[in-house]
């Protein structure tokens, strides 16, 4: 439900590595060669028309995207609100700025985050104390010393791994939402390393947030913020309610899917972790938003936030490393200096947005579009526009160091991202977000991922690497070091919300790789064993079957098995990669699959004893008998692979 990451509506096809966008749609765009840079930021409303008219429309053709929405808002006032394109493209309905709502996603934490500091300047919260002193009807376990207190669910430090299938995202109607208080005890997720020590994203972290604003105001969280932020800031457009209230559902734009030519609409998305990633609105109301922030909480006669709370707010909360960009008490450092800038992206499944701040120029810039893949289109607008208006200077590319081959062993291993799943099935899918780091040729180091190709990267700095091919201070990794002084994780200087953990060598991609092809090879050595027992079982005269054939069995059919589960486990994770429904439920398919599993486990073992009696009765020949020994070792394997990515005993 945010877009550094990419979809997290759907995790088996989520966002691998976040890069800096190098692609401009004002470079494409007409409008180049009629309007002059403006470094200063836009100040005149004719300008910044053409301009948007020109880029959003260019990317609403290049992406095939149904509909957009743009607020530009500058010295407190709105200089640009438009809709593009179509909130009905049957009906031919434009969008329209002031009335089309857009579903926001988790540009709607900054609503919670708003909610906390408000509550917090009045002394109703205590940002550094335990939040279970804040839960009155569930507590949050103390797997670890340090409690978790509500900075640390600001700066996304809570330690919490992350699930996202089966409901705990998106439910199909209003009635399969849960109660929040139920749904946080239900969903917990496990705390899986101690808060403050690194970012991964948590909507489960922002939504528990919002349920400690219920619990502190006394209301529920869509009425809280409704008096005491959309009603001050006159945003009479915006609602974090599900289904919509009667008064706005007419107005809310489809969300679409663009297939084979034609857009077809969707039906309304339905949050399960609703504080997080569920309000509606249009982009004129979200222009008020900004202008309430950029002028430190005051909007018009009223105030959401006292100056100096508004100021503690957006500065600096934490970074993985001083080098990357870092997290404030709620947006996200998009860019550190000249200018600095802030910001929120959010996505659901259909909708795709950026909320972007610019303090020291009093601008801000909100952009969403509404279809399925369109939030290209929205990081290119994103990037055309600050090319455009605030661009780089021109610099000379840093230099590559000496002396990295004798450290570059210490580089290399497989990393996930801290924003993975651990205790369930899902930890499979993060295998498609790892990171693989190698030594290369000419002092460079590979990274490469499972799913796509693989980069050269050279030291720029002392634990910084730039991509060798186009050296740039912007698109930077940052090593960092453990509590041991060994080099164990990865910083992406431009997503401050995501780390990335070196792995053990249980996880390890080439190790799990290599026992998967060795496994293989042995299941499929033995293909013939249970052919041949039925063979022997049913001939013209039936004969009770030897010991060994029964062994052979035992082996075979769980070899068998196994081949069979990873058939089905490859169809269902790479053959179907446009089937949304296990965000919804768990399929049946995959509940056959696991039980298929469990049956080939449970073979696996008892061949075990068969192994015994075959070198005690010498079943076979010598080099029979060692074969076979190889194939239940495979089965054994196999059994530890099964459990190390929580495949057996229906961990879903």
């Amino acid at each position: 439900m945010k877009s550094e990451s990419g979809r997290n509506a759907y995790i088996f096809i989520l966002d691998l590595v976040v890069i800096f966008l190098t692609l401009s749609a004002a470079s494409a765009s007409p409008i180049n060669s009629v309007i002059t840079s403006n470094a200063s930021g836009p100040t005149d409303s004719g300008e910044i028309k053409v301009f948007m008219d020109g880029a959003v429309n260019t990317q609403l053709k290049t992406n095939n995207v149904s509909g957009a929405t743009v607020a530009v808002v500058k010295d407190g006032q709105v200089i640009f609100a438009k809709g593009y394109g179509y909130a009905d493209i049957d009906k031919r309905q434009p969008v329209s700025g002031n009335q089309t709502l857009f579903r926001v996603g988790s540009v709607s934490k900054l609503f919670i985050w708003t909610a906390v500091m408000q509550l917090a300047e009045q002394g109703k919260l205590d940002l550094d104390a335990d939040v279970n002193i804040y839960l009155k009807d569930f507590q949050v376990p103390a797997t670890y010393s340090r409690p978790i207190t509500l900075k640390d669910l600001m700066s996304h430090t809570s330690g919490f791994e992350d699930l996202a299938l089966d409901g705990r995202f998106f439910v199909r109607s209003s009635t399969d939402l849960m109660p929040l208080g139920e749904y946080l005890e239900k969903e917990m997720p496990a705390r899986v390393r101690p808060p403050g020590e690194l970012t991964a994203y948590s909507n489960y972290g922002s939504a528990l947030a919002a349920y400690i604003v219920e619990q502190v105001s006394g209301m529920p969280f869509e009425r809280y913020v409704e008096e005491n932020i959309l009603i001050p800031l006159d945003m009479n457009n915006t609602t974090f309610d599900q289904p919509l209230p009667a008064r706005l559902a007419s107005n809310m734009s489809n969300g679409y899917v663009y297939s084979n030519n034609v857009y077809t609409a969707k039906p309304f998305e339905y949050v399960q972790v609703w504080p997080a990633g569920s309000m509606s609105s249009t982009s004129e109301d979200m222009a008020k938003f900004m202008i309430a922030h950029l002028q430190n909480g005051k909007y018009g006669d009223n105030r959401i936030l006292q100056e100096a709370t508004a100021r503690q707010m957006h500065s600096r909360l934490f970074t993985n490393d001083p080098r990357v960009n870092g997290v404030t008490y709620g947006f996200w450092e998009i860019n550190q200096e000249n200018p600095r800038v802030i910001g929120h992206g959010g996505d659901t499944i259909l909708f795709h947005t950026q909320l972007v701040l610019i303090p020291e120029s009093q601008l801000g810039l909100f952009i969403s579009c509404s279809e399925q893949d369109s939030e290209t289109a929205v990081d290119e607008l994103l990037q055309a526009f600050m090319d455009h208006y605030y661009p780089v200077p021109s610099s000379k590319a840093p230099e590559p160091i000496s002396g990295f081959e004798k450290n570059a062993s210490l580089f290399a291993g497989s990393y996930r991202p801290t924003r993975s799943a651990y205790s369930n099935f899902e930890k499979l899918t993060s295998l498609s977000h790892r990171i693989r780091v190698s030594s290369g040729t000419n002092s460079t180091l590979i990274i490469s991922q499972l799913i796509g190709g693989s980069e050269k990267w050279v030291e720029v700095e002392s634990m910084t690497f730039s991509q060798a091919d186009a050296l740039s201070s912007q698109n930077a990794l940052v090593f960092g070091k453990d509590s041991q002084g060994h080099i164990n994780y990865i910083f992406m200087k431009l997503d401050p919300t995501t780390a990335y953990e070196k792995v053990p060598w249980n996880d390890d991609i080439s190790i799990n790789l290599s026992l998967l092809g060795g496994c293989i090879l042995l299941f499929l050595s033995t293909s013939i064993w249970p052919i041949s027992f039925i063979i022997k079982c049913f001939p013209s005269k039936p004969k009770k079957p030897k010991p060994s054939s029964t062994a052979r069995l035992f082996a075979g059919g769980a070899s068998m098995i196994n081949l069979l589960f990873l058939t089905g486990l490859i169809f269902l994770f790479l053959a179907r990669p446009a089937d949304v429904d296990f965000i919804y439920s768990v399929s049946n398919f995959l509940i056959v699959l696991l039980a298929i599993a469990l049956i080939a486990a449970i073979l696996a073992l008892g061949s075990v004893v068969f192994v015994a009696l075959a070198w005690k009765n010498s079943y076979w020949s010598f080099s029979g008998r060692i074969h076979y020994s190889l194939v239940v070792l495979a089965l054994l394997a196999f059994v530890w692979w099964l459990n190390n990515w929580n495949l057996l005993g229906f961990k879903l």
